[in-house]
């Protein structure tokens, strides 16, 4: 697949048959504009059908508006999911639009945004127009004011507070930019009526976080359950509930919860402890990532279903998503501990650290017991984890990501490219191949992420029941890229639920994985050459 191809729209008569069955398959990878009434749609908008001579399609809001199309009211544009484009297409756009999502262009100037993707910054806006019909400062504007626009229909927060929760620095910039984009004030959409602000109160928000079907959801929480951590999270059958931090100029800290959307609607509902409404942008991008709520199901399954394992596995779990976590911190401490022990002894041990050395909540949250914070790098960079349980190599481990993440020598930057990434964390003692891909599978989300050394992996894509080495595997994968990721955890998902992998998993703490190399002797080349861990997690 070509950069161009990323990012191109699909053919008219795809676009045409999609708009006409509105086949919530390709929400949010085109939109529908009007020329007669200059409002873009989504493919699955109910309003009456326009004639087919007065419809232009646009691959993302930030192309319509652009072009001077206005939202829809009725089908509300920003509750599609994102493309997904940035998963596959060009690389320095990519990185770009993973940037913006986190705020860059929020107070640095463009050319700052196109320092950190090592492009000049005209270079940059010609990508960003070619490829996706904004300049990078209209796809960052849109995106807020998308934002504000729901937070104006499903909240009942004040026009001030939905205006600095979007990310504009004053009241009047906010007014000025909605009025001039949607042709009317903020307060004058906030009159409208809108049923879903009936379920707010003065505490608690509620969004949607659509997403595109299908959505294994029940698989999502399942993975998440067999390692929350007590007092920082909490998983049923029906949701994901945790503590969050505020922010220096908003510290309180909150809590949230996800679950689905009812009434079979294709979103997730978010329900938010309001002290967190000034991160609410930050907290529905962090969501969004770690639920894989812009995957486009069908781009990955056509890409994948060329292989004869896999195949079968997708016809069997098409809506299987990235778990990610929270915190790249978090997800890093953890993989270290669950280095060649079992998931549930991972688990026991994290949680030790957490009650031990993350803050306690002021006024602990009634609901499903959360009760304190997981600990900052700052918390544990000087740590003594004598009393943890875990090795004197593990624990040292710890503390040198603790120090690396606060000098710089690591980072959860998401303008990194893969093999970056893996690069610097595999240059600290302890970490080896596979600890760094599954950081970047669970911690950054990478749909390409691939601990090619993982033992359950090497097992299950021989149907002879042999194991592959590392290298054959990784040659066999190369043919799922981008979306090795998604593979990984088919993979794994599958191994999970064979009878025959329970009962040897249920077996020594080690789980089938080679013996350690060592603790504190100089064994950390030897480490890094093979692996640290060798097992699912």
């Amino acid at each position: 697949m070509s950069p161009h191809d990323a990012t191109a729209l699909p053919p008219p008569r795809v676009c045409e048959q999609a708009r006409l069955s509105r086949d919530p398959r390709f929400d949010g990878l085109f939109f529908t504009a009007v020329t007669s009434t200059r409002i873009y749609c989504r493919p699955v908008c109910p309003a009456p059908t326009p004639k087919p001579a007065n419809v232009t399609y646009f691959r993302n809001a930030a192309a319509a508006e652009t072009a001077g199309f206005r939202p829809c009211l009725r089908c509300r544009p920003e509750l599609s999911p994102a493309d997904g484009t940035w998963r596959r297409g060009d690389a320095a756009v990519a990185r770009a639009l993973k940037l913006i999502e986190q705020g860059a262009l929020a107070g640095q100037p463009l050319s700052a945004l196109a320092e950190r993707v090592n492009l000049g910054e005209r270079q940059l806006r010609r990508l960003f127009v070619e490829r996706l019909g904004a300049s990078p400062t209209g796809v960052h504007c849109t995106r807020r004011l998308l934002f504000a626009k729901q937070l104006l229909t499903e909240t009942t927060l004040p026009v001030t507070d939905v205006a600095l929760a979007a990310g504009f620095g004053s009241l009047r910039r906010f007014n000025a930019a909605f009025k001039e984009a949607y042709r009317m004030a903020p307060r004058e959409l906030r009159r409208r009526p809108a049923a879903a602000r009936g379920a707010q109160s003065g505490d608690h928000l509620v969004l949607r976080l659509g997403y595109r079907p299908p959505y294994d959801f029940e698989s999502m929480l399942a993975f998440l359950r067999g390692r929350a951590l007590p007092g920082v999270e909490h998983v049923d059958g029906h949701g994901y509930a945790r503590v969050v931090a505020g922010d220096p100029a908003h510290p309180t800290p909150g809590w949230l919860r996800v679950s689905r959307w009812p009434g079979g609607e294709h979103a997730l509902k978010l329900e938010l402890h309001a002290a967190l409404a000034p991160r609410l942008l930050d907290i529905s991008g962090r969501l969004r990532r770690m639920f894989d709520l812009d995957a486009d199901p069908r781009a990955i399954a056509a890409a994948l279903s060329t292989d004869p394992v896999l195949k079968p596995l997708l016809r069997k779990r098409p809506g299987l998503r990235l778990p990610s976590g929270w915190d790249g911190f978090e997800i890093a401490v953890r993989a270290i501990l669950g280095q060649q022990v079992s998931v549930a002894a991972a688990r026991t041990f994290a949680s030790r650290i957490a009650e031990r050395f993350g803050a306690p909540l002021p006024d602990a949250h009634a609901m499903h017991g959360l009760s304190h914070l997981f600990p900052t790098p700052e918390a544990l960079a000087n740590a003594d984890l004598a009393d943890i349980g875990i090795t004197r190599t593990r624990a040292e481990t710890v503390r040198t990501i603790a120090g690396a993440l606060l000098d710089g020598r690591v980072d959860f930057r998401v303008e990194r490219t893969l093999d970056d990434f893996v690069a610097r964390w595999t240059a600290l003692p302890g970490i080896g191949p596979w600890t760094a891909h599954y950081i970047a599978l669970r911690a950054l989300g990478h749909p390409d992420a691939f601990p090619a050394d993982d033992l359950v992996l090497q097992k299950a894509v021989p149907t002879d029941g042999t194991r592959m080495t590392a290298r054959a595997l990784t040659a066999r994968a190369e043919a799922w890229r981008p979306w090795r990721g998604y593979a990984t955890l088919q993979l794994w998902r599958e191994a999970m639920a064979a009878p025959a992998a329970r009962a040897s998993r249920a077996n020594a703490p080690g789980r089938g994985e080679p013996p350690a190399t060592g603790s504190g002797r100089p064994a950390a080349r030897a480490r890094r050459k093979r692996d640290d861990a060798k097992v699912a997690r």
